[in-house]
C-alpha cells in the first residue's frame, strides 16, 4: 500500500472497495486489527482465538460492506460485529459471564489519559505485559469490557453504551469500578492503551492471509 492509499479516510476507501477496488480492503485491516485484538484479548480469548474471531469479522464486515450506511464510524461497526463475535463463540461453548455491581462516582477522571515516553517503553516489556494482563483479567469481564472500551480502545461513554447495549450510566459506573479495582495493583502511570498491542511480527502475516481469503469472497 502506497502513502497516498494510506492517508484516504474510511469513507473513501470503502467507496473504492465497493466499486471493485477489493485490494484496498487491507487498509481498513491493517488499520483496524490493533482494536480488533484488544477486544478478543480483553474477552478472554488467546492469542490464536482471537486472530480467528478478528479473520471472522473482518469476513462479516466485507461481505456486509454495501450495507454499511455510515451512521457510525466504521470503527464502530467493526468493534460491534467484533463484540458479537466473541459474544457467540462465548455462548457456543458455554463459558460463565461474570456479574457484579457497582458504586458510580462521576467525577472520577480517566487514570491513564498521559503517560510519558518512558512509561511507554517500559510496558512493552514482556514481564510489565504478563503482569498488566494478569491484573486485567482479575477483573469481572462486565468491567474489563468497558474498560477496554474506555481506556485502551478510545470509545466515547456513548459510543461505549451503544456497542453494549447499556446506558451511560452503567458505563460510568463499571469503568470507576475496573479503575478501583486495578488501583490496588498498578500504578496510574501505566499506559493501558499499549496493552495486547498487534504488532508488525502479528499484524503482516495476520493481514496477508486475510486478505488472500477476501480476494476469494
Amino acid at each position: 500500500m502506497n502513502s497516498i492509499t494510506k492517508e484516504l479516510d474510511d469513507k473513501e476507501v470503502i467507496t473504492r472497495i465497493l466499486q471493485g477496488e477489493k485490494v484496498l480492503y487491507e487498509i481498513l485491516v491493517r488499520r483496524y486489527n490493533p482494536d480488533l485484538f484488544k477486544v478478543g484479548r480483553t474477552y478472554g480469548y488467546n492469542h490464536d482465538d482471537t486472530e480467528d474471531l478478528m479473520q471472522d469479522t473482518y469476513i462479516d464486515a466485507f461481505r456486509n460492506l454495501s450495507g454499511f450506511e455510515f451512521k457510525s464510524s466504521f470503527k464502530t461497526w467493526l468493534v460491534r460485529l467484533m463484540l458479537n463475535n466473541c459474544y457467540k463463540r462465548k455462548e457456543k461453548y458455554s463459558f460463565k459471564n461474570e456479574l457484579a455491581k457497582a458504586e458510580m462516582n462521576e467525577n472520577a477522571q480517566p487514570v491513564f489519559e498521559r503517560a510519558n515516553q518512558d512509561v511507554l517503553l517500559q510496558i512493552k516489556r514482556k514481564e510489565l505485559h504478563h503482569e498488566l494482563a494478569k491484573a486485567l483479567h482479575n477483573i469481572p469481564e462486565d468491567y474489563r469490557i468497558v474498560f477496554s472500551m474506555r481506556e485502551m480502545n478510545q470509545f466515547s461513554v456513548e459510543e461505549t453504551a451503544h456497542l453494549l447495549g447499556i446506558s451511560e450510566s452503567n458505563v460510568k459506573v463499571r469503568l470507576n469500578r475496573a479503575k478501583s479495582m486495578l488501583q490496588n495493583q498498578l500504578l496510574k502511570s501505566h499506559d493501558f492503551k499499549e496493552l495486547y498491542g498487534f504488532h508488525a511480527i502479528h499484524c503482516d502475516p495476520f493481514t496477508a492471509k486475510l486478505m488472500e481469503k477476501t480476494m476469494k469472497l
